[in-house]
């Protein structure tokens, strides 16, 4: 696992033209290529004068994921590399690099409601570019494509306990997405989250950090570790979009979360589908014996919420509750109200 936390205050520049570098000096590259190349400090550095011809070069070069490399406006030792494909992906989508280096992004906040009586919960905080220049999807796969998900999961989550200072009351929890992927040691890594916490002066105990559980994950253990690391700061953990992926009754044992979300998909119509409803009333059973919370995510429809409520489903969130909003509100829906 690369050491993302050291990676989250690297500033990536783009030059118009420069070097370069490639870690490899035995790299075979092209003749034209290899007489123009300078070779020191173990590497070689190919000039280019155009960002078109440097994406040409890294073009012809290929996808070498064990190549470390770098852009550069000099001939000089290289303060960090990055694997080549990511490189060449910074290089292509650098003007969404740079807004994820300079933007302070917003937190929108999507309300979480309780079942047995409608009322709120808390709240989902969301990222969101403030002058709306790219959608969140766009935003977070750019990052994962270009190495910057350290970066924007540590923003994210920066702007996430800041937002709600002054604007969600104590006892209210917030809902915090996190990548473990960019956690690669939860002692260090986290110390700036926990750092803002104090600062913020927003107790420990309202948060609650969500894996986001498409972001595969290859080390239990190392899970494990962060979901420690959060719980001794006094802060709740919880698997998100349960019933996509990996996700087995077996993870809930081995993790043991404060909270499952269980995914949209598995929500969706589950007042209809048979085999939907057999997987979410397991998910409660298991849960229940477990002393975890349940959340059913993406509820749309009032028969989608009454049946959730009915199977003993604890807590839900969804466009028929209320949409991610820039500031927190929470309308009961009228429909939702039994007897209207």
């Amino acid at each position: 696992m690369k050491n993302a936390c050291a990676m989250c205050g690297v500033h990536f520049q783009l030059f118009e033209n420069g070097y370069l570098y490639l870690s490899d000096a035995s790299l075979k590259l092209k003749e034209d290529f290899s007489q123009k190349a300078v070779y020191l400090h173990e590497g070689a550095f190919i000039p280019y004068q155009t960002v078109f011809e440097l994406i040409s070069l890294m073009d012809l070069i290929g996808s070498k994921e064990n190549v470390q490399a770098s852009v550069m406006c000099e001939i000089t030792a290289p303060a960090i590399t990055v694997p080549l494909p990511e490189l060449a992906a910074r290089v292509r989508h650098s003007d969404t690099v740079q807004l994820i280096q300079n933007t302070d992004f917003l937190s929108y906040f999507q309300p979480i409601v309780s079942l047995s009586n409608l009322s709120l919960y808390g709240y989902e905080s969301l990222l969101r570019d403030p002058l709306g220049r790219i959608s969140p999807g766009q935003l977070f796969e750019t990052a994962s494509l270009t190495g910057m998900q350290g970066l924007l999961d540590q923003k994210a989550r920066e702007v996430a306990i800041k937002g709600r200072k002054g604007q969600i009351e104590d006892g209210l929890k917030s809902f915090i997405n996190f990548l473990p992927s960019t956690i690669y040691n939860p002692e260090f890594c986290l110390r700036h989250t926990f750092q803002i916490v104090e600062a913020s002066g927003v107790k420990s105990e309202d948060l609650v950090f969500e894996v986001v559980e498409t972001e595969k994950i290859s080390d239990m253990d190392h899970l494990k570790n962060i979901f420690k690391t959060y719980k001794q700061e006094g802060m709740k953990v919880a698997l998100d979009d349960f019933g996509a992926g990996y996700s087995t009754t077996e993870v809930l044992l081995e993790l043991l979360p404060d909270f499952v979300k269980i995914d949209r998909g598995k929500i969706m119509d589950c007042d209809r589908d048979l085999e939907k409803q057999l997987f979410l009333k397991s998910v409660v059973e298991v849960s229940q014996a477990l002393n975890i919370i349940t959340l059913a995510e993406g509820i749309e429809r009032k028969e989608e919420l009454e049946f959730c409520r009915d199977i003993g489903i604890t807590l839900a969130q969804g466009y028929y509750l209320g949409k991610p909003e820039s500031r927190p509100a929470y309308i009961l829906p009228q429909s939702a109200i039994p007897g209207l």
